[in-house]
């Protein structure tokens, strides 16, 4: 008789999966690539809105770093998986021996792919527009891997537990409401003084300090960033495990 395969081989082969169905859609791919390029090109050239310093690259990169991470992590998977699970993928996968947690990290390793490939492709563009990241990069891929699990979890709960039609305006309308309230296109400083302290505790407040901390001003990631990330990676993999529903 044959027997399951290994967790670990399962999984690879879902991000495998994953990676193939991301790469076809259109929409996907706007989210992923042409929304956070674009932004970088407008926000580095153009004065929209006064970020407080002369060399707006340094400023922008980080912040379109960390809605890359939002957009795909979050958007882009959110969307996916609930119209996958509205016509049925996710019920045919419930009858593998597939688990919730090995569909979990195999959308989480679909998605670090796709990240690794925004990343040097924004930042080698940033680059040609004269961006020069001070700090280090572990720090920051790190700061990205642990973000990524927190917007992964937070998206197949949305997904996992809501109509696909509630799933694609929820996360279109969080990406905005993130967009404009965690600090990536423009200071945290220019918010009221209470919605600034309340988007400080938000992921993708967190990310963005802690990657402009690191590849803006060459210091370590506040401690605070690490820990709201944290505390949302926690709460959302154990709510994603809990009620995350195939059908």
């Amino acid at each position: 008789m044959s027997a399951p395969a290994p967790l670990a081989r399962m999984v690879r082969s879902q991000a495998r999966f994953e990676l193939r169905l991301a790469l076809r859609n259109g929409e996907q791919l706007l989210l992923m690539l042409v929304i956070p390029i674009g932004l970088l090109l407008l926000l580095s050239q153009v004065e929209v809105v006064d970020i407080g310093t002369t060399h707006r690259i340094d400023f922008v990169t980080p912040g379109v770093l960390s809605l890359a991470v939002l957009s795909t992590a979050f958007t882009s998977l959110a969307i996916a998986t609930g119209f996958e699970r509205r016509y049925g993928a996710l019920k045919r996968l419930g009858a593998t021996p597939l688990p919730r947690s090995g569909l979990l990290a195999g959308k989480a390793l679909a998605v670090l792919t796709v990240e690794a490939a925004q990343f040097a492709l924004i930042g080698g563009l940033a680059a040609a527009l004269g961006w020069s990241p001070h700090g280090l990069w572990p720090a920051a891929v790190a700061l990205a891997v642990l973000a990524t699990i927190a917007f992964v979890s937070l998206g197949l709960l949305m997904a996992g537990t809501m109509r696909a039609e509630a799933t694609l305006a929820g996360a279109n309308l969080l990406f905005l409401v993130l967009l404009l309230s965690s600090g990536i296109s423009f200071p945290l400083s220019r918010l009221p003084s209470g919605v600034e302290h309340a988007a400080r505790l938000l992921p993708s407040t967190a990310l963005t300090d802690g990657l402009r901390a690191v590849l803006q001003d060459g210091d370590a990631v506040p401690l605070r960033c690490w820990l709201v990330l944290v505390v949302w990676a926690l709460a959302g993999v154990l709510a994603a495990a809990r009620w995350f529903r195939w059908d």
